[in-house]
């Protein structure tokens, strides 16, 4: 939980700011009157417990920034933060390694808010050839992994498109969330020269409607994926409302084949 610095109203009002609502759009989505949503962010009138749930669900505030605004209002916070190993997550914990190991022989892997890499299965390991392994060591960052020079960079084939997507993730995640330390992720990424041999200009393809692949060049020929993202519905748990799961699927059949290969050979994990 970060540490609060303000009163309890400039939050709340940073955080309309941040969603681009007026008072009176907030006011509406909450039932409230102006008058007394103007006094809460002025400090003329004190919010309830009650009260900052019910602004921060409407404000779909991340529950870690919940907390900050329940204490700057003067109450406990109420939202926990367990480690994924806690055993009050075994079920979830479960959930997750569920997920990843029915995934295979495909890739999956599950991020934190900060995209650091908290699990994956048996088959990620086949995308990370070439890889340094410096930027593999606990805690590896999956962003950082695919995007710097010394990573899978230079064997993305449409490495521009998947930079121009993966930035603008992270720009949305931001305004989400306002974390300083996606920001600094953000301008590290910025910063990370182009592979050699590659122009900055993301080529504009119709892929069907399916989403943006990762095609990625590997010492078996061209692996094709396209992915989606899973995450729990209902977490009343900070470190589960963080998590997502990316589960890689083959774009066509030469990957799938690929893949399964690579599950059956001797040497695989």
């Amino acid at each position: 939980m970060g540490t609060t610095t303000m009163p309890v109203g400039d939050y709340l009002r940073d955080w309309r700011r941040r969603r681009r609502m007026s008072q009176l759009d907030l006011a509406c989505e909450a039932d409230i009157s102006t008058r007394h949503l103007s006094f809460l962010e002025t400090g003329r009138a004190q919010p309830s417990r009650a009260m900052v749930l019910h602004l921060a669900e409407r404000l779909e505030v991340p529950l870690r920034e919940r907390n900050v605004l329940l204490v700057a209002a003067g109450y406990a916070p109420t939202f926990p933060e367990r480690p994924l190993d806690d055993p009050a997550l075994h079920a979830a914990r479960e959930a997750v390694d569920l997920v990843l190991a029915g995934h295979e022989p495909y890739p999956a892997l599950a991020v934190d808010r900060h995209w650091t890499l908290v699990a994956h299965n048996r088959a990620l390991p086949c995308l990370m050839g070439g890889v340094d392994p410096a930027l593999l060591r606990p805690p590896a960052n999956s962003l950082r992994v695919a995007m710097h020079p010394d990573g899978m960079a230079p064997r993305i084939l449409n490495y521009a498109e998947c930079r121009d997507h993966w930035l603008a993730q992270l720009r949305r995640q931001i305004v989400l969330t306002g974390d300083p330390v996606l920001v600094a992720l953000l301008e590290e990424l910025s910063g990370y020269p182009l592979p050699r041999g590659m122009n900055g200009r993301a080529a504009r393809h119709d892929y069907a409607g399916v989403g943006l692949p990762l095609k990625l060049r590997t010492d078996d020929g061209v692996l094709t994926f396209f992915s989606t993202i899973t995450t729990f519905g209902t977490p009343l748990d900070i470190t589960l409302s963080e998590l997502a799961i990316e589960s890689m699927f083959p774009a066509d059949p030469e990957t799938a084949e690929r893949l399964r290969a690579w599950a059956a050979s001797p040497s695989s994990p």
